[in-house]
C-alpha cells in the first residue's frame, strides 16, 4: 500500500487533527500546536455509535471509483488522471445478508491515527445504517439526488448522520472525497491524505462535483460509471432522477456548492453548512439556497453577507444557538462519546463542538436539510418547518 505523506506536519490544522481523531474515535486538545495527549484511559477501545435515521426505508450504500480522463492528476505525473472515491446512499429493500457499512475504512482510520502519532486501536469506529450492496427500493418514480462536498482536509463520511437520514426518506445521496484534500483509499489499496500542495480551492472542488454530476447522469441512463466496472446494487442503474438534483456542503464544500450552482444548472437547490464563502461568487443565483450558519455568519463574515446579496431566488438563513463550526457534522455527536476516555476537558470539548447539546444537534441535522430538499426537489412541506421559528426547535433562529 502506498501512502501519500503530509507535506507539512507543523502546519496541521485543528480541523485536520479532529478529523483524524474521529475516524477511529480518538481526539486531541483543541489547540493543535500542543502535543497529543496520552492514550485513552478507558479499559478498552471506545465503541462509537451513530444515531439511527428516522425515515421509513432501510438504507443501502455502495462505493464508486471514478476517473476523470479529461483532467491530469496534479500529483501522480504524466499519464495519470484525476481519480475520486465516492459513495452512493439510497433507500433499500431486502437487506438480508448485506452487512452494515463502517463509518470509514479501517485502512483510512489506521493511517490517520498513525500519521498523527495515535495508536490505531484507541476506539472502534461506528457502523452506519447503510447496508453494503443492498438492492435499491424502486416504487415507480425515479429517486431525487443530493450530492455532498466535504470541508478542507476532511472526508466524505463527515456528515453521515445527514446522508443516511436523507436516504431513509427516499433520496439517493452521493458523497465524494476530493483527492489530495481528503483522507481516501482506492480499490487497489492506495491511500491519499490531505496535502498542502496542490492547494485545492473551492473551484477545484466544484470541478470535481460537476464531473460527479456527469456520473449521476450515467447512473440515471443505466450505465455503470465505476472505473473497475464493479457490479452495482440491483435496481440502482436507471433509478436516479437527473432532473431533481440538490447539493449541500460543509465549510469549504459549502463554498463549492455556490460555485457549482453558478456554473451548472443541473443543481436545482443548494444548502450550506457554515460555509465561509471565500471566494464568494459574483454572479446572482436564482435557485433556492439555504444557509445553516454557526461561526461563519453574515454578521461575522463579510463574504457570507456578500453571498447572501447574490441570492435572487428562494433563500433562508437559520442559525443554531450554541453551535460551533462542526455542529452540523458527525463530530457533534461522536466527540462527546470518547472525550472523557481520552482526558479531554470540558473547555476543550466546548472549543470543538460548542455548547449545542449533541442530541439536539442531531435532530437539527436530520430535520432541516430534509425539509429543505423535500420542499425544493419534491414540492413537499414538512409541517412548515422552514416558514419561521418552531417550538420543537427553540435553538434555531431565523435570520432575516
Amino acid at each position: 500500500m502506498t501512502t501519500t505523506p503530509f507535506t507539512n506536519r507543523e502546519g496541521t490544522t485543528r480541523r485536520r487533527v479532529l478529523t483524524a481523531a474521529l475516524a477511529a474515535g480518538a481526539t486531541v486538545p483543541a489547540v493543535a500546536a500542543r502535543p497529543a495527549r496520552a492514550a485513552s484511559t478507558a479499559p478498552g477501545p471506545v465503541r462509537l455509535t451513530l444515531p439511527r435515521p428516522t425515515g421509513p426505508y432501510p438504507v443501502g450504500t455502495v462505493p464508486l471509483h471514478l476517473v476523470d480522463t479529461s483532467r491530469p492528476d496534479p500529483v501522480a505525473g504524466p499519464g495519470h488522471h484525476r481519480e475520486l472515491m465516492a459513495a452512493v446512499w439510497y433507500p433499500s429493500r431486502g437487506l438480508g445478508r448485506y452487512p452494515r457499512a463502517p463509518w470509514t475504512s479501517p485502512v483510512v482510520a489506521r493511517a490517520l491515527l498513525t500519521s498523527l502519532g495515535f495508536p490505531a486501536d484507541v476506539a472502534v469506529a461506528p457502523l452506519t445504517a447503510g447496508h453494503e450492496g443492498a438492492p435499491v427500493l424502486r416504487s415507480g418514480r425515479r429517486l431525487p439526488v443530493v450530492v455532498f462536498s466535504h470541508g478542507a482536509h476532511d472526508h466524505r463520511a463527515d456528515t453521515t448522520i445527514v446522508v443516511q437520514e436523507l436516504a431513509s426518506h427516499g433520496y439517493v445521496v452521493v458523497t465524494v472525497d476530493h483527492t489530495y484534500d481528503a483522507f481516501s483509499v482506492f480499490p487497489d489499496g492506495r491511500l491519499t491524505v490531505p496535502l498542502d500542495r496542490p492547494a485545492l480551492t473551492p473551484r477545484d472542488f466544484a470541478t470535481d462535483i460537476r464531473f460527479v454530476l456527469d456520473r449521476v447522469e450515467d447512473l440515471a441512463a443505466g450505465r455503470n460509471p465505476d472505473a473497475g466496472q464493479r457490479p452495482m446494487p440491483v435496481g440502482l442503474l436507471g433509478a436516479l432522477d437527473p432532473q431533481r438534483i440538490g447539493m449541500f456542503g460543509w465549510s469549504k464544500g459549502a463554498t463549492a456548492t455556490t460555485w457549482v450552482m453558478s456554473e451548472d444548472r443541473r443543481v436545482r437547490a443548494g444548502l450550506s453548512f457554515d460555509g465561509p464563502m471565500q471566494p464568494t461568487v459574483t454572479t446572482d443565483l436564482d435557485r433556492p439556497f439555504m444557509l445553516m450558519t454557526a461561526e461563519n455568519s453574515r454578521a461575522t463574515k463579510p463574504s457570507v453577507a456578500e453571498l447572501w446579496s447574490h441570492l435572487r431566488g428562494w433563500r433562508l438563513n437559520v442559525h443554531a444557538e450554541g453551535a460551533a463550526h462542526s455542529s452540523y457534522c458527525d463530530a457533534q455527536f461522536l466527540v462527546p462519546q470518547f472525550a472523557r476516555a481520552v482526558g479531554m476537558s470540558d473547555k476543550d470539548l466546548r472549543d470543538l463542538i460548542g455548547t449545542l447539546d449533541p442530541a439536539r444537534a442531531v435532530r437539527i441535522q436530520q430535520a432541516y436539510p430534509l425539509a429543505f430538499f423535500d420542499l425544493h426537489l419534491r414540492r413537499r412541506g414538512q409541517g412548515h418547518l422552514l416558514d419561521g421559528p418552531c417550538p420543537a426547535f427553540p435553538e434555531v433562529e431565523f435570520i432575516p
